[in-house]
């Protein structure tokens, strides 16, 4: 009730101004409760975690608010995009609100502080969590991993963030799916592929012991043919990765009717959605269940979830919908599959992935 009246004001800012004063709330804001361990726990990828509702990438790009996002009821918060480097991104105005149809148009371009300030973040709240911190430290934290526009070898910088977050991640997303960055989906190709997880898996092992390697997740993006699905699923299943993230944002703009729809970018929300569903029950098809699947893309509600869930996603990730919507979504949503899961008759998220 109180973000439906605040949004008005803050809608008549800049996107991009907006969201840094969300996160400087959100700093300046105790974190609140962790989600509890209930019926929504799930174990994926040898990881628990409370509830399968994420915070996707790009919200918190520099590791600022991950225990504050928790602390909004998500089951687990996935930071960045991070490369080696600082960079600054591309020119403003580079976000885009198209309120008419509940989407966000983005060309950010891997704006973040770099690999250093991000990794002494996330060491300073691990040292929380040794010490015992119910608050900061702990829980489910992802760190998205990317590669700076202008290196010139991309595929070594994806090595290099690999072996300074390893330590640190509960799990690596390996994100080159991002239309943003010149040539980046190219990675997605089958023999640019093999050759970039090689490199990641290598560098992770060389810098955790075999305890502590966090899965490795991958990023795909929605505007993929038949035939690169089959080969990323093929390749996914071979290099033994934790999960698929699916998806990215598009480049589509089908059916668009706000005045902003022409701008250049990744669109995400609302619109996404009956895309990104597709491409997970492609992916669910291609994998034939033997890898868990991550849905992400126009998730505003249980019933979103749900229906995700249902078409073989282990776990959801929001980001759009919580600029409509407001922060207390991860909570509702959460409340929202408790009620569907009794109506369904099923006792554990588990049963319901790819229940359709």
């Amino acid at each position: 009730m109180f973000y439906g009246l605040l949004r008005p004001a803050l809608f008549r800012l800049d996107p991009e101004r907006a969201h840094t004063l969300a996160l400087r709330a959100l700093r300046l804001r105790p974190p609140g409760p962790r989600a509890p361990v209930g019926k929504l726990a799930t174990k994926v990828a040898g990881l628990s975690f409370p509830n399968p509702v994420g915070m996707a990438a790009g919200f918190d790009k520099d590791a600022l608010v991950p225990d504050e996002l928790l602390g909004l009821g998500f089951g687990f918060a996935e930071v960045g995009s991070i490369t080696p480097l600082p960079q600054s991104g591309n020119s403003l105005p580079r976000l885009f609100r198209l309120t008419q149809d509940r989407a966000v148009i983005n060309r950010m371009g891997f704006n973040n502080g770099g690999a250093e300030p991000a990794a002494e973040r996330l060491r300073a709240r691990a040292a929380l969590a040794e010490s015992g911190s119910r608050s900061r430290g702990g829980g489910i934290v992802g760190v998205n991993i990317g590669a700076n526009k202008d290196s010139p070898d991309r595929i070594a910088d994806y090595a290099r963030m690999a072996g300074i977050m390893a330590p640190l991640a509960s799990y690596l997303a390996v994100n080159i799916s991002s239309p943003n960055t010149p040539g980046l989906r190219a990675l997605q190709d089958e023999s640019a592929l093999v050759g970039l997880l090689d490199a990641v898996i290598a560098a992770r092992d060389e810098h955790t012991d075999d305890g502590t390697r966090p899965p490795i997740f991958l990023k795909v993006a929605p505007d993929l043919a038949p035939a690169d699905i089959d080969a990323i699923a093929r390749i996914a299943m071979d290099k033994q990765l934790g999960a698929l993230i699916v998806a990215n944002t598009t480049l589509s703009r089908d059916g668009l009717t706000s005045p902003r729809r022409e701008e250049a970018g990744g669109l995400s929300g609302a619109p996404l959605r009956q895309m990104a569903l597709d491409r997970l029950r492609d992916f669910r098809k291609a994998t034939g269940g033997a890898l868990p699947l991550v849905g992400v893309g126009g998730i505003a509600s249980a019933e979103d979830a749900w229906e995700r869930i249902c078409a073989g996603a282990s776990l959801v990730q929001i980001y759009s919908a919580m600029v409509y919507e407001g922060p207390g979504i991860a909570r509702r949503i959460a409340r929202g599959l408790e009620r569907l899961m009794e109506r369904d008759g099923f006792d554990t998220i588990e049963a319901a992935v790819a229940s359709e």
